[in-house]
């Protein structure tokens, strides 16, 4: 397989538990083997549906905003804003809100791909 690009603006697949405007641009559906790259809006107010990413570790980059990440196995809610980096383990429980009355914009996802996720959602065959 040779180098390829992709751009935010077109995305194969949508992926609403993050927001209305989660957008996969990089993962298994494109090609990748373990490399999972999501572009997230969030307008204020709005926040994931709780989940937990069981063998991946899940890495956001906040580009634009301000608002709340929830770990709900250790009863924690922490800040953060444009330009901080939110890191969460395998296995942990957890959400990203809009809280603070701004949009967010991110960059990231869970690596490896989170392969029951991308099923459980549609976004990949029950054989990948």
């Amino acid at each position: 397989m040779a180098i390829r690009v992709f751009h935010k603006d077109k995305p194969d697949v949508m992926l609403p538990i993050i927001s209305k405007d989660a957008r996969l641009v990089v993962w298994p559906g494109v090609g990748a083997k373990t490399a999972n790259m999501n572009y997230v809006r969030m307008e204020p107010g709005e926040a994931n549906v709780p989940h937990i990413h069981a063998s991946s570790e899940d890495t956001i980059y906040i580009l634009e905003g301000e608002g709340t990440v929830s770990d709900f196995d250790h009863d924690l809610k922490l800040d953060f804003r444009a330009g901080d980096v939110i890191h969460v383990p395998p296995g942990v429980k957890h959400a990203v809100a809009a809280d603070k009355g701004a949009l967010v914009v991110s960059v990231g996802g869970p690596c490896p791909a989170d392969y029951t996720m991308l099923k459980a959602v549609g976004a990949l065959p029950d054989d990948s």
